[in-house]
């Protein structure tokens, strides 16, 4: 039996990524995209602009910066291509970035993607990234989930007791931002589990292109003057960015002035 069953995982390693389920990274003219299949994007590099953010919901979920503006940890569950990563390094001043993947090949293809090596301030861990939230060791201003495998989230990063854990590894101040995908039917259950935990501290905005929906969960007291700081915060840090956050700030002061009531149906 077993070498049965060595033999046909010798047998699917030879088949095209595309028919096994397996990460790949698709080449083209202009960019490379990172797919388990042919259906979906995990995550597109720009050649030419290897730490540009392509992807809207990329874009999006540095909305972070609103609630913490020049962060010293940042975790992030789910590498892909790393496009976070790498704006974030880039961008953010002397900022410590912790990526978790549990994935190994998709590891594998961090040269594709010009994912930097491990060093001071960056470093790829190979582990089950609701396994890492339980370590207390590090607490971290910003927790970034983008965990999708081939059937789209990964569903250990949705539970009530995952979003707990993820809550105790904030620092005082930190935000979660969490990508999810509009078309998952759970989704209204997942940001509900959320809310609870961080006490309806909770705004959910769509993606540019309303596929994704990113919420963002908020660790601290002072969450109902959060806009006020917002609209003057996104001032100050347009000119560190290469990217739109005016267009994101609004969208986040739109949901913080309806707050409690700030999840769109």
């Amino acid at each position: 039996m077993n070498e049965f069953v060595n033999k046909l995982l010798g047998e699917m390693d030879a088949l095209p990524p595309r028919l096994t389920g397996n990460p790949f990274a698709h080449e083209g003219d202009r960019e490379i995209t990172l797919r388990f299949d042919f259906s979906a994007t995990q995550s597109v590099m720009h050649k030419a602009d290897p730490d540009k953010l392509i992807l809207g919901y990329t874009r999006a979920m540095m909305g972070f910066l609103m609630f913490q503006p020049n962060p010293e940890r940042i975790a992030m569950i789910g590498l892909g291509g790393g496009s976070l990563a790498k704006y974030c390094l880039r961008h953010i001043p002397d900022v410590h970035f912790t990526a978790i993947e549990i994935n190994p090949r998709v590891i594998a293809l961090r040269d594709k993607f010009r994912i930097p090596p491990d060093g001071p301030k960056f470093k790829v861990i190979c582990a089950d990234g609701a396994v890492y939230v339980r370590n207390r060791s590090k607490l971290v201003d910003v927790l970034l989930i983008d965990g999708f495998n081939q059937d789209g989230q990964a569903r250990q990063l949705c539970s009530a007791e995952f979003y707990a854990h993820c809550y105790a590894k904030l620092r005082k101040g930190g935000v979660l931002v969490v990508n999810m995908l509009n078309s998952d039917r759970k989704c209204a259950t997942y940001i509900t589990r959320i809310r609870e935990r961080f006490n309806d501290q909770v705004i959910a905005i769509e993606a540019e292109l309303f596929g994704n929906r990113i919420v963002f969960a908020y660790k601290g007291t002072d969450f109902p003057l959060l806009a006020t700081r917002m609209r003057e915060g996104v001032r100050d840090l347009g000119p560190m960015h290469t990217i739109s956050l005016h267009a994101i700030a609004q969208k986040m002061i739109e949901q913080m002035e309806q707050y409690p009531l700030s999840i769109p149906a």
